[in-house]
């Protein structure tokens, strides 16, 4: 697989750190990370993986660009984390403050995901078969939002969690070159011809 595949994006590189990171400083045997694919917390709940009681269920979100300048865009991803065994409200409060520490921090932990990213490869394939990307992407800015509503209690609940966090990572980013279109050009129909039907 290409470093230029589809399947290499900012949020895998962005999870693969926050993986990683919060491992370490919390303690955790393992976190795993999932994107956001059942339709209710309770399902999820019903087919908790492998987990030690604590995980993390993800969705991207982009947004608009803040400035004029196209190259730099900004985006969010959606981060539930639940702990359901094993101390869940220290849990939660260990993965929160990991999280705040490692990216609540502007440019300069921007700098730090950059040094991890530039000595790492993701295997998007398996131990017998790898895939191993490099990092396409060079982050500017990131900006961490706790998310506290009351309708997160009774989901909480309803899932038979006993912890639950919401947070949302804001991020300024830039592709590498050979991930952006700058080899576009026109295209001309011939002398006499008419237009491509499609």
């Amino acid at each position: 697989m290409a470093d230029t595949d589809l399947l290499n994006t900012p949020l895998i590189w962005i999870n693969k750190y926050l993986q990683a990171k919060v491992i370490e400083l919390a303690g955790f045997d393992r976190l795993p990370f999932f994107p956001s694919s059942p339709t209710t917390i309770d399902e999820l709940t019903e087919t908790w993986p492998d987990s030690d009681g604590i995980l993390c269920v993800y969705d991207r979100l982009s947004r608009m660009n803040k400035g004029k300048f196209p190259h730099i865009k900004t985006e969010q991803i959606l981060y539930y984390f639940y702990a359901t065994v094993n101390n869940p409200p220290i849990n939660m409060i260990k993965i929160q403050e990991a999280v705040l520490r490692l990216l609540n921090r502007g440019d300069e932990s921007a700098k730090e995901v950059n040094n991890w990213c530039s000595i790492r490869r993701v295997n998007l394939g398996t131990e017998e078969s790898p895939d191993l990307i490099n990092n396409m992407f060079y982050f500017h800015t990131f900006k961490v939002y706790q998310l506290e509503e009351a309708r997160d209690i009774i989901d909480f609940g309803t899932a038979r969690t006993y912890g639950g966090n919401k947070i949302i990572i804001e991020f300024d980013y830039h592709q590498m070159p050979a991930l952006t279109s700058n080899t576009w050009a026109p295209e001309y129909l011939s002398p006499g011809a008419s237009k491509i039907t499609i």
